[in-house]
C-alpha cells in the first residue's frame, strides 16, 4: 500500500506551517487528504479516542461509535436484526474499537474510502473448499505503520509513553517530547545516538565531562549527569549501542514527578527493539574511511506455531578508527531477548545484553588565551594506543496484565553490571606557553545499577470528563567502588612527563613509572533512591487536556573517598558518610485543542535531581539539585500525522548547580543558582509522498544568576558549552521507488570554553549529504547507502569539558553500508 496522493495545493497551503508559527492560520486550513467523496473525519484515523460503548443492539452501538469517531459506517437493510454488540471502554483508535465492536458478531468491515467502512458478513468456508477468493479490497488514505515494523520509513511516532508513562498521543501531551525513530537515524547512519540527538533534537548539546568516557548530554543548558534511560530505567555511565535501539526519545523539563533523579534540563530515554510476530532477518555491514568498520545482525520472529513465545537477537562487532593518531574503539555487543503472550492479557519480556569494549579515549586540545590551541585538530595528546577496557553485562524483564478493559498492570526491572578497567592520560593544564601537564588515570572501578517499577493504570469517565490516572512506585540503587587506583598528578608525583603541544612526542610515559606510584584514589559511593507517585489526565469535550500529579522522593546518598599518597580502600570505607534528602515534586499542565491539527499548552514543574553526587576538591558535601520549571507552546500536525512541530517556549531555574570547578581541574563545586530560558522549534515528518524533512532552532540563554562555593567572578557568565543559537536541517527526496537522496546541516552558534568564559569556542556551519538505493532480490532487498558527513571539511569544536579541555570536531569523513533484509 502506499500513501494516498496529496493535492499539489498542500505544500503551498503548508509553507512549511508558515515556520510553525503562525496560530493566525487557523481554520482557513482546508482538509490535506485526498477526496474519496466520504465526507472527512476532523480526527486522524490513527489517533485513539476515548470510546465508552455499552454492549446494546448493534444498530445502537453503531451510532455511538458513529458519534464518537465521526467514521462513516453502511451496512445493507436488515443486516444489523438481532445482532449485540460488544462493549468497548477505553482508548482506541475507530478502527481498534470497530474491531471490539464487531467480535464474536459474524460481521466485519471492509474500508471504502477515507473514514469511510462498509459491513458484511463474514465467509464461511466449506470443509470441500480448500480455499475462498474474496472480492478486492481498496483502501483510500494514509498508510499507518506500527512503530516495530523494520520496513517503517515514517520519521514521526504519534505516540510516545515517556512523558506520561501511557501511550498518549504527543499532541495531546501538555510537554515538550521529540522522538527520534530508527528510520531517521538510519537514513544518517547515526552510530552513536549522540549524533541522532544534536542532528535532530532542539536545544540538545553532547557534554564532555571525561572526554568520550561517558554519554552524557546538556539539554536547555543543564547536564544529565551522565546518565541516559532506557525503557524508563536509569542508566548510569555507559554506552547505548544503536543495534537494540528502536528510537530515542527526549523530554524536555523536569520529568521527575515520573521518573524521580533527572535533572531539570531533560532526560534521554532510549527504547529497546521487540520481538515480532512475523520473521526477519539482517545483515548490515559498513565501512569508513580512517579505518571503520562496523556489522550488525539481527533475526526475530516466532518460536511456536500459535506465536504466543518469540525470540529476537540483536548483535554487532566495529573497529571504529580517527583521524587521530591511536584513537580506536573495538566493541562486542550481543542483545538476545523473549517476548511470552499467552493471551491478549498478559505480556512478559525477557532481555540480556553483553558489551565488551576496548577504547583510546581522546581529551582533546587544550585552550590558550581566549581561543583553542592554534594547533592541528588531528593532535593527540596521549601517549599510545592503550586505553580504558570494559565488560557490560545487563538483565531486564517486564510484565504487563490486563485486569479488564480498563485496568492494568505493568512493572519493569532492570540490573547492570558495568566493570570498567581505566587507563587514560588527562590533560592537566598548560605549565608554560607549549608544555602541558597530565596525570595518568589507572585502576578498576565497578559500578552496579538496579531499577525497577510498578505501576498501576486505568480510565474511566467521572460527570462527562474522561480520565487516564496513573499510580506508582519506583526504586533504583547505584553503587561505585573504586579501589587501588592511581591519579599520579595531585600528589607531587612525576610518573608523567608534560608534553609539546606544537611538537608531541609519544612513548614517552613508563608504564613502570606509573605503576609504581603509590595508589592516591579510592571511592566507596552510593546512590539509593524510592519514589511514589500519582498522575491524572483529564480530558474534557475531546479537547481541553489537563494533566496533573505529584511525586514524594526519599533520596539517599553516601560517598567516601581517599585522596592522598598511599590512599586505600579501607580509608574510604571509613570516611563514608550517609546524606538523605526528602522532597514532593508536583507538575501541572494544560492543553487545548482547537482544531484537531493545533494543541497550545503549558506547564509547571519542580524536581529534584541528582542527590549530592559529584567529586568535590577537600571531599566537601554538595546540596540536592532542585528544578523548576515554566513552559507554554503549541503543537501542530499535517497531512495525516505524518508532519508534526513543536514551538516551546521555557523559564527554568536550577539551584545548587554543580560545575567545572574553575580553580581544580578535574574536580566540581556549586554555582548557587543558574537560569536558562529559550525558544525551542522542531519540525519533523514528511510534506509529501516524496519528500521528508527535519528541522531545528534553538535559542538559549543559560547563565549563572547566584554565586555559590568558591566560585566567585562567574555571577552572571554563561553556561559552558550552550550555544545561543543552534539550528539544523536535514531532508531525504525519494526520486525513484529504488533511489533516494538527502541533504542536512548543523549551524551551531560562539559557546563559552569555562565557568569564568574565559575563552570561547567559534561558531560552525556542517553539511552532510546521503544516497541509497534498494535493490529487490527474490524475498529479499539490498540497500546500498552513502553518508558524507562534513562535506565541506570544516574545520570545528564539539565542546568542552567544562576547564581547559576542547574537543575538536571531526573532518570530512565518508560511511558506505550494505544492508541485506528478508
Amino acid at each position: 500500500m502506499t500513501h494516498a496522493q496529496h493535492i499539489p495545493c498542500d505544500l503551498c497551503k503548508l509553507t512549511l506551517a508558515i515556520a510553525l508559527a503562525l496560530p493566525a492560520l487557523g481554520t482557513s486550513l482546508p482538509a490535506f487528504a485526498a477526496d474519496t467523496g466520504a465526507q472527512k473525519s476532523s480526527t486522524p484515523p490513527s489517533a485513539k479516542q476515548n470510546f465508552n460503548i455499552p454492549a446494546q443492539p448493534l444498530a445502537n452501538a453503531l451510532n455511538a461509535f458513529i458519534a464518537t469517531s465521526d467514521w462513516q459506517v453502511g451496512f445493507p437493510a436488515g443486516l444489523a436484526k438481532d445482532v449485540r454488540a460488544n462493549a468497548v471502554s477505553g482508548s482506541y483508535t475507530p478502527q481498534q474499537a470497530l474491531e471490539k465492536l464487531l467480535q464474536g458478531t459474524g460481521l466485519v468491515y471492509r474500508v471504502t474510502g477515507d473514514n469511510s467502512v462498509t459491513l458484511e458478513k463474514t465467509v464461511e468456508q466449506s470443509p470441500q473448499t480448500k480455499e475462498t477468493t474474496l472480492a478486492p479490497v481498496t483502501v483510500a488514505g494514509a498508510v499507518v505503520y506500527d512503530s516495530t515494523d523494520p520496513y517503517n520509513k515514517d520519521y514521526v511516532v504519534p505516540n510516545s509513553a515517556s512523558a506520561s508513562k501511557t501511550d498518549m498521543a504527543i499532541i495531546d501531551t501538555p510537554v515538550n517530547i521529540q522522538v527520534i525513530p530508527k528510520t531517521i537515524m538510519d537514513d544518517q547512519q547515526d552510530i552513536k545516538i549522540e549524533d541522532a540527538l544534536t542532528k535532530n533534537v532542539s536545544g540538545v548539546q553532547r557534554g564532555y565531562a571525561f572526554g568520550d568516557l561517558y554519554e552524557e548530554f546538556k539539554i536547555r543548558g543543564f547536564s544529565t549527569n551522565h546518565s541516559t534511560y532506557r525503557n524508563g530505567l536509569r542508566r548510569y555511565t555507559n554506552y547505548s549501542d544503536p543495534a537494540n535501539i528502536e528510537q530515542v526519545e527526549v523530554v524536555k523539563g523536569p520529568a521527575a514527578v515520573l521518573y524521580g533523579q533527572i535533572q531539570p534540563g531533560g532526560m534521554v530515554n532510549v527504547v529497546t527493539k521487540k520481538a515480532l510476530d512475523k520473521p526477519y532477518y539482517s545483515l548490515q555491514q559498513q565501512f569508513g574511511n580512517y579505518d571503520q568498520y562496523r556489522t550488525t545482525a539481527a533475526a526475530t520472529g516466532p518460536i511456536d506455531q500459535a506465536g504466543t513465545l518469540k525470540y529476537r537477537f540483536d548483535a554487532s562487532y566495529q573497529d571504529m578508527g580517527s583521524n587521530k593518531k591511536f584513537i580506536n574503539d573495538e566493541r562486542v555487543f550481543l542483545a538476545p531477548k523473549l517476548s511470552w503472550t499467552p493471551n491478549d492479557r498478559f505480556e512478559a519480556n525477557f532481555e540480556l545484553e553483553y558489551k565488551h569494549e576496548k577504547r583510546v579515549d581522546d581529551n582533546g586540545i587544550p585552550a590558550i588565551g581566549d581561543r583553542p590551541a592554534r594547533i592541528p585538530l588531528n593532535t593527540y595528546l596521549g601517549d599510545g594506543s592503550k586505553g580504558p577496557e570494559m565488560n557490560t553485562i545487563l538483565t531486564a524483564f517486564d510484565w504487563a496484565f490486563k485486569i479488564n478493559n480498563n485496568w492494568q498492570i505493568k512493572n519493569r526491572f532492570m540490573h547492570e553490571d558495568w566493570d570498567i578497567k581505566y587507563y587514560d592520560l588527562a590533560p592537566n593544564g598548560m605549565i608554560n606557553a607549549t608544555q602541558m601537564a597530565r596525570f595518568a588515570i589507572s585502576g578498576k572501578a565497578v559500578h552496579e545499577t538496579y531499577g525497577t517499577n510498578l505501576d498501576l493504570l486505568g480510565n474511566f469517565d467521572l460527570f462527562g470528563s474522561k480520565h487516564d490516572v496513573l499510580i506508582g512506585g519506583d526504586y533504583s540503587r547505584r553503587t561505585r567502588n573504586a579501589s587501588n587506583n592511581r591519579y599520579a598528578c595531585c600528589n607531587g608525583s612525576t610518573a608523567v612527563a608534560p608534553i609539546d603541544i606544537f611538537n608531541p612526542r609519544y612513548g614517552i610515559v613508563s608504564q613502570a613509572a606509573i605503576d609504581a606510584s603509590p595508589y592516591d584514589y579510592t571511592v566507596k559511593e552510593k546512590e539509593e533512591w524510592f519514589g511514589i507517585y500519582f498522575q491524572d489526565h483529564i480530558t474534557l469535550w475531546n479537547k481541553l487536556h489537563i494533566l496533573g500529579g505529584g511525586r514524594y522522593d526519599w533520596a539517599n546518598f553516601g560517598r567516601g573517598n581517599d585522596f592522598r599518597n598511599g590512599a586505600t580502600y579501607a580509608q574510604a570505607v571509613a570516611n563514608y558518610k550517609d546524606y538523605e534528602n526528602q522532597k514532593f515534586s508536583p507538575r501541572v499542565g494544560i492543553l487545548y485543542q482547537p482544531l484537531h491539527w493545533l494543541s497550545l499548552y503549558g506547564n509547571w514543574t519542580e524536581s529534584l535531581g541528582s542527590a549530592n553526587t559529584g567529586m568535590a576538591y577537600g571531599n566537601q558535601q554538595f546540596k540536592p539539585e532542585v528544578g523548576e520549571q515554566f513552559e507554554g507552546g503549541f503543537k501542530t500536525e499535517f497531512f495525516d500525522q505524518r508532519l508534526s512541530g513543536t514551538v516551546a517556549y521555557y523559564h527554568l531555574t536550577k539551584t545548587n548547580l554543580k560545575i567545572a570547578d574553575p580553580n581544580h581541574s578535574g574536580f566540581q563545586t556549586s554555582a548557587g543558582e543558574a537560569r536558562s530560558q529559550g525558544i525551542e522549534v522542531d519540525l519533523k515528518g514528511q510534506i509529501t509522498d516524496e519528500l521528508k524533512l527535519v528541522t531545528t532552532y534553538a535559542f538559549t540563554d543559560a547563565r549563572v544568576t547566584e554565586n555559590g562555593v568558591d566560585t566567585n567572578g562567574i555571577l552572571g557568565k554563561r553556561l559552558a558549552n550552550i550555544p545561543e543559537h543552534q539550528a539544523s536541517l536535514w531532508g531525504t527526496y525519494q526520486f525513484t521507488p529504488k533511489f533516494k537522496a538527502g541533504i542536512g546541516g548543523v549551524a551551531v552558534g560562539k559557546r563559552e570554553g569555562d565557568a569564568k568564559n574565559t575563552y570561547q569556542l567559534p561558531g560552525y556551519v556542517r553539511m552532510d549529504l546521503m544516497a541509497a538505493y534498494v535493490q529487490p532480490i527474490g524475498k529479499s532487498r539490498l540497500t546500498t547507502q552513502l553518508n558524507v558527513n562534513n562535506v565541506l571539511n570544516k574545520d570545528y569544536y564539539g565542546g568542552t569539558d567544562g576547564w581547559i579541555n576542547v574537543v575538536t570536531g571531526n573532518p570530512l569523513s565518508v560511511m558506505g553500508s550494505l544492508k541485506l533484509e528478508y
